[in-house]
């Protein structure tokens, strides 16, 4: 009986000893399988999908023979990460990471951020090229869309694109689209718009958010340096309070449309057009561009002042006048001496007293 019990007892005792070693193995072969370093030579990027499973994603990692044993990399993550999502994105991975830094990215879904810069000034057709151009975002809205036809894909119905996205640089992850970026920017713009219209000054000539959408669209395009918006728009709010045309090259350019080649004639001045403001009175029907927050700004709250008229110098900076008489001077100096600019505006020194009267 004594040997049976003794026997028992070095069984005992030779089963916790193994149970240990086989332990003690288990934990530094899991330390091993942390610490491995993620094989790369170059830094990579780590595509994680929608449907993406663990088992899935470190089994591909060890085909790739990026890790080795994938299945104790998974066991680690269901074992010892419970509740952890594997959050689906894009990884940007280094030659230096270890196999326990690459489980914490996913855990904490460190998931690479790209981005697309929508430059203000620009039209929706440039917006569309950008968000063609953007790296790994999805296109789902067909070059061969027209403008229309992308509004309505988005759910915006008959709303005329041109204004209606607010540039700024927009962060995307893997799997957003074009349409998510378009969405976000209309959102945007639609904010920004209200916020700027519930801070508009008295006595403006304009009456309508989409009226000073429109008017923002402009003094953008007519703006060269930033502090100069205030005053353009005054330009402007002066010009529509008393009845005379805004007469601006930027929206003879607009409705030049495909035909514009990089200069105006004195025929392109006198041609009808819905966005001609030398040949319309007041707004025309849609803004020419996609306004930034300070040209909303500008355009509910003008500088106060007396000047009517103003060119360019040919740095981006304008001269501002109050008459038709001082106005044509500065035209006459910076399109004579600086004939390189080859820009005008409103009015040209070419048409009379009279073409140029309200």
């Amino acid at each position: 009986m004594k040997a049976v019990f003794r026997f028992l007892s070095l069984l005992v005792v030779f089963s916790v000893l193994v149970s240990g070693s086989v332990a003690l193995w288990g934990y530094f072969t899991l330390q091993a399988v942390l610490s491995q370093p993620v094989r790369i030579e170059q830094p990579e990027t780590l595509d994680v999908p929608p449907g993406t499973t663990p088992a899935r994603l470190f089994g591909s990692l060890e085909q790739r023979g990026w890790i080795e044993r994938g299945a104790w990399v998974r066991r680690y993550w269901q074992w010892r990460m419970p509740g952890s999502i594997l959050q689906i994105g894009e990884y940007a991975l280094e030659p230096d990471l270890q196999v326990r830094d690459l489980l914490g990215m996913l855990q904490r879904g460190e998931v690479l951020q790209r981005s697309v810069t929508l430059v203000e000034g620009w039209n929706f057709r440039q917006f569309r090229a950008a968000l063609a151009r953007a790296e790994r975002l999805e296109q789902t809205l067909p070059a061969e869309l027209t403008a229309q036809q992308v509004m309505a894909e988005l759910g915006l119905g008959d709303v005329h694109p041109e204004g209606q996205f607010f540039p700024d640089t927009y962060l995307y992850t893997l799997n957003m689209s074009d349409r998510d970026i378009l969405l976000r920017a209309y959102q945007r713009m639609q904010t920004v718009l209200a916020e700027a219209w519930e801070q508009r000054a008295d006595n403006l000539p304009i009456s309508t958010p989409y009226e000073a959408l429109i008017l923002a669209s402009i003094i953008e395009k007519e703006t060269g340096v930033p502090y100069e918006r205030g005053e353009i728009a005054g330009v402007f709010a002066r010009r529509l309070r008393i009845g005379m045309r805004l007469q601006t090259d930027p929206t003879v350019i607009y409705g030049m449309g495909e035909d514009y080649n990089g200069r105006i004639r004195r025929a392109d001045l006198r041609r009808p057009t819905p966005y001609n403001t030398y040949v319309i009175n007041g707004l025309p029907p849609t803004p020419i561009a996609m306004p930034g927050r300070e040209a909303l700004v500008a355009a509910v709250n003008p500088e106060p002042g007396t000047s009517l008229y103003f060119v360019a110098r040919g740095d981006g900076s304008h001269v501002f006048s109050d008459t038709l008489q001082q106005h044509n001077r500065a035209v006459r100096k910076y399109q004579i001496e600086q004939r390189a600019a080859n820009y005008r505006s409103s009015p040209p020194p070419a048409l009379s007293q009279q073409e140029t009267a309200p």
